[in-house]
């Protein structure tokens, strides 16, 4: 089998998913941004080949790299990149290579698009909060009745959009007119702002929808007050073999299973995201309930893979390789489970416990620990500690010896 995988240099430990591919047999073959020499060494290794493209976003150029990669080594059955950035680049040089082994780009609007997304959530048997477009000025009026509606605050956030840096909170008519006083750079969604934190469906699904393997991260305080308030925070991963503490767990995983069958996804990673409500929202859901805020069609971000493997003693890595090469996860399930936590810190901030006592005291359940690259500090931290604990109390008491402020 021949696998081409796309930016396979970014972000930085997607060597793993290649590294998995090779352990399958596959012949992956890369196509990325950075010089060859700059590619890590584990990647080089498992690469069979790898060609060097200064822009990704040039359809010209990656389909010419595609078209010499089938001339040398014959049928190309997957184009994929399980990276947010490149999901309508992967759909396109599928369609041109002919490889029906993921989306087209006629299917990508209910993939991209948060507000398109809303129609398969529904389906799926997941409630969805209230919104509406905005491209600019035109859509002052428009926004003010959706407010009337819901009440301020409301939320904006890029319609197709990755991360955070462009998500915030709207309180006031002052803060709408800001925000609307001139064309937007591009489509807007506004939705009606709850109180809550994030839950979310992460796993692997075959070619028929059908999940093989899942698994739950809940983050704590979201990413865009990461961002938005320069924070540092913590998450953790919760197996659905383990008790929930937050909501109810079977249920969120039967409405997780009809989600990804709504969303119609195949043979790959997903990362589909809910909101958790800490309070009533009157005329639209109660405290506790889940309710979808969106769908990723890729691996959870930063080192989240890793953190799943700890909290379910497997290889997710491995079982995205067997639904890849035989559509069924081959991977040994009954291993124990704990509650993976990681707490990140950050520089600005001044932390009672140096690292050297959480290693003294945490040795035993620290699974890693580092510092994030630069270009991943601003959402997820400086500085990291990936931990598993049989008790999820044990769990909350190691956060917050890693995070503890000087008085």
């Amino acid at each position: 089998m021949n696998f081409i995988f796309i930016s396979p240099n970014f972000p930085p430990r997607y060597f793993k998913w290649v590294e998995a591919l090779k352990d399958h047999g596959v012949t992956v073959l890369g196509i990325g941004d950075s010089p060859e020499y700059d590619v890590h060494p584990r990647l080089q290794k498992s690469l069979s080949e790898y060609v060097f493209v200064d822009d990704l976003s040039s359809f010209e150029k990656m389909l010419a790299a595609c078209k010499y990669y089938e001339k040398k080594y014959g049928r190309i059955s997957f184009i994929e990149s399980d990276n947010e950035w490149w999901l309508y680049m992967d759909s396109r040089l599928r369609e041109a290579m002919n490889v029906t082994s993921g989306f087209f780009p006629k299917e990508m609007e209910r993939i991209k698009a948060k507000s398109a997304m809303k129609e398969c959530f529904n389906k799926g048997g997941a409630k969805t909060m209230r919104y509406t477009l905005l491209d600019g000025p035109k859509d002052l009026e428009k926004a003010k009745t959706f407010i009337k509606e819901v009440g301020y605050p409301v939320f904006v956030k890029p319609n197709v959009g990755v991360g955070a840096s462009d998500s915030f909170a709207i309180h006031n008519d002052e803060e709408l007119g800001k925000f609307l006083s001139k064309p937007l750079s591009e489509t807007y969604i506004m939705e009606e702002f709850i109180k809550g934190f994030i839950v979310s469906f992460d796993g692997v699904c075959d070619s028929k929808s059908n999940v093989v393997f899942c698994t739950s991260d809940h983050f704590m305080t979201p990413i865009a007050t990461v961002v938005n308030d320069n924070t540092d925070y913590y998450y953790y991963n919760n197996p659905f073999a383990l008790p929930f503490h937050d909501i109810d767990g079977k249920d969120f995983e039967k409405v997780g299973r009809a989600v990804v069958k709504a969303f119609g996804i195949r043979q790959r990673f997903f990362h589909i995201e809910f909101f958790v409500l800490t309070e009533d929202k009157p005329g639209f859901a109660k405290k506790g309930e889940f309710v979808a805020l969106e769908c990723n069609m890729r691996p959870a971000g930063g080192f989240t893979p890793d953190l799943i493997d700890y909290a379910n003693s497997v290889s997710c890595y491995e079982i995205w390789a067997d639904i890849v090469c035989f559509d069924e996860n081959r991977q040994n399930m009954s291993l124990p489970k704990y509650y993976a936590f990681a707490s990140h810190r950050k520089d600005i901030i001044a932390y009672k416990n140096t690292r050297d006592a959480i290693l003294g005291k945490y040795g035993t359940n620290l699974c890693m620990s580092g510092r994030y690259p630069a270009h991943m500090a601003l959402a997820m931290g400086d500085e990291y500690y990936y931990a598993k604990f049989s008790d999820f109390e044990e769990g909350l008491a190691f956060d917050k010896f890693v995070r503890e402020r000087k008085d």
